[in-house]
């Protein structure tokens, strides 16, 4: 295994790449080489061989025409000094024969041979007049040897023959040094090869190593690394592309961290609710405000936008399909208090050349909204009501009149008394609405002064002594010893405390009695309470209660000549002041009504 592992290295590729093309390429050279060598060699021996071989047979052959005799007559003595002294350096065997192929003479000194026949193939056929007869033979020592037989002429007539038998063991004995030193060259070669190879490889790989380092260090998330460049070549030209390309990747990612921080930044301290989805619908990122909308603590893996929103399916999967559409949420809260209504729009999230890939869902808390919305409608309305109730009557007064009323005195007398009220009605409801848009344009200017609270609340109640005397209501008025004089605006606060008492004495029955106080709470604040032991008011009605125009027993305050726009004015006098507004009541037991003024230094305003 760690063999295979070293061959998937490209050093090593390399250099066994290089040393099989140089041995290919010497092996190449070799074959030819040592084949051209040897028969280059055998060629040379053969035709030196082949001229001794003529030039012996020349001299044969002249000896012979001066005496024809001398093959046939005896001359073995002669021919054996000649043939001795001819070979003497070649190593060669060499015989003469007759035209009969007997050995007349022969080059070894071996007299056994002188008289025997040779009936090899090659002397039949120089005796037939053949010239060109040689072979390659190979003895019984395994000795190679090259046999030549060359015919002997007198005139045109053969008269004998030479075969000459030479060893080609020194040829082969040279041809294998040959081989030997060329193997051994070719060893060192391949062994120089690889060093250089190794080299050579380190030169390639070395920078490749170096930006395979660089690509998994950039990998991990580390840019300030950079790939040596040891040149200009294109391994050169590829490190500095490396290089160049780690920066403006590292430039990337660092504005895609920037945006995505500014994003999760936005998205965390949006005021609006955000899911987003994958193209299957799942949810897949959420703001802090979309979870605290929807009670959603984290987002589940797999809970799908629907499930989340509480919704059906069909919207998302129109969304999905790249319509965009918007729809009102109401949730219910678990406390029990008023639903929250949420504004749902839905957009395809697209990318190029991908279609649609998702959604995004933007949740706005619209509840204050509508309820203001509401609150508009049904203050028109009221209004509406408010004033055609009295502009009814005063015209069908008005018309009693015109129809001959006038000229009955007690009667026309009570119907301009019911123009009247109704008119000061109105004038009333008016001066009201007045007020309450200058509070709501922040027009109303304060004017603070030095207020002596006893004696405030002690005229509040001389202005309710006639109806306290009809209704035999006693009153009580404490004011805390240690706090008797405030910084004020005197007529805005005696017009809320002339609303509160008002109402306190129309729902106290008769023979009841109303408490009125001013002390400093726990918080610091100016606390001046109105309690009464009237009818009370229902729980149900509690949260509305400084809303403009509602009232609790509508047939009643209004026949009481009530507007029911009294608490609602209070309170935004009291705002003005930067107090605020607490009522507790409890039916048929009584209802207590605090205002908490903040207490303001002397000298901090001027009178």
């Amino acid at each position: 295994m760690r063999g295979v592992r070293l061959f998937r290295s490209i050093q090593i590729k390399l250099i066994m790449m290089v040393l099989l093309l140089i041995l290919i390429a010497v092996q190449l050279i070799g074959v030819y080489f040592i084949s051209t060598m040897k028969t280059s060699l055998i060629n040379s021996f053969s035709s030196n061989l082949n001229d001794q071989a003529n030039l012996l047979t020349t001299m044969l052959s002249s000896s012979n025409s001066n005496n024809e005799a001398s093959l046939q007559a005896g001359a073995e003595g002669t021919l054996s000094d000649l043939v001795s002294n001819f070979f003497t350096n070649s190593g060669a065997e060499v015989q003469v024969l007759d035209a009969g192929g007997k050995v007349l003479a022969t080059s070894n000194n071996t007299q056994s041979y002188i008289g025997r026949k040779n009936t090899s193939l090659l002397v039949s056929r120089a005796l037939q007049g053949v010239r060109d007869n040689e072979e390659e033979i190979i003895d019984e020592n395994n000795v190679r040897n090259k046999v030549i037989a060359k015919p002997i002429f007198s005139g045109d007539k053969i008269v004998g023959a030479v075969y000459i038998v030479a060893s080609m063991n020194d040829l082969y004995q040279t041809m294998e040094n040959i081989n030997r030193i060329f193997v051994s060259a070719t060893l060192i070669a391949l062994g120089l090869t690889a060093v250089l190879g190794v080299l050579l490889a380190g030169t390639i790989t070395s920078p490749i190593k170096a930006l395979t380092r660089q690509a998994g260090a950039v990998a991990e998330g580390r840019f300030n690394e950079r790939v040596p460049v040891f040149g200009r070549d294109e391994i050169g030209q590829l490190s500095v592309a490396f290089n160049e390309m780690t920066d403006r990747l590292s430039d990337a990612l660092a504005v895609n961290e920037e945006e995505k921080e500014k994003l999760a930044s936005i998205l965390s301290n949006m005021s609006d609710g955000v899911l987003a989805t994958d193209e299957v619908g799942s949810v897949i990122v959420t703001n802090r405000r979309a979870r605290a909308m929807l009670g959603l603590r984290e987002p589940r893996d797999g809970i799908t936008l629907s499930e989340a929103l509480g919704i059906a399916k069909e919207p998302i999967a129109e969304t999905l399909q790249g319509r965009e559409s918007s729809m009102l949420l109401h949730r219910e809260t678990d406390d029990g208090t008023e639903d929250q209504i949420y504004r749902v729009t839905l957009t395809p999230i697209r990318r190029r050349d991908r279609g649609v890939a998702g959604a995004i869902a933007v949740l706005q808390d619209v509840t204050e909204a509508e309820k203001l919305e509401q609150s508009r409608r049904e203050f028109v309305a009221n209004v509406s009501h408010e004033l055609r109730t009295p502009l009814t009557t005063i015209k069908s007064y008005a018309e009693a009149l015109d129809d001959g009323a006038l000229d009955e005195p007690p009667l026309a007398d009570r119907f301009v008394g019911v123009i009247r009220s109704e008119t000061e009605r109105m004038i009333r409801l008016v001066t009201d609405l007045l007020h309450l848009s200058r509070f709501d344009s922040r027009r109303n200017q304060l004017l603070r002064q030095h207020v002596d609270l006893l004696e405030m609340l002690e005229e509040v109640v001389d202005r309710f002594s006639f109806q306290l005397r009809q209704k035999a209501i006693t009153v009580s008025v404490k004011v805390e010893e240690t706090h008797k004089a405030a910084l004020l605006d005197r007529d805005g606060i005696d017009q809320v405390l002339d609303n509160l008492v008002s109402n306190a004495i129309k729902y106290t029955l008769d023979g009841g009695s109303i408490d009125i106080t001013a002390r400093t709470n726990e918080t610091g604040q100016l606390a001046i309470a109105i309690k009464d032991t009237g009818i009370g008011i229902p729980k149900k009605d509690l949260p509305r209660i400084f809303e403009r125009f509602y009232r609790v027993d509508k047939a009643r305050s209004r026949n009481m000549g009530g507007t029911g726009l009294g608490l609602s004015i209070a309170r935004e006098i009291v705002r003005a002041h930067g107090g605020s507004m607490t009522i507790d009541s409890e039916m048929n037991v009584g209802t207590v009504v605090t205002v908490l003024l903040p207490i303001v230094p002397e000298g901090s305003e001027s009178a």
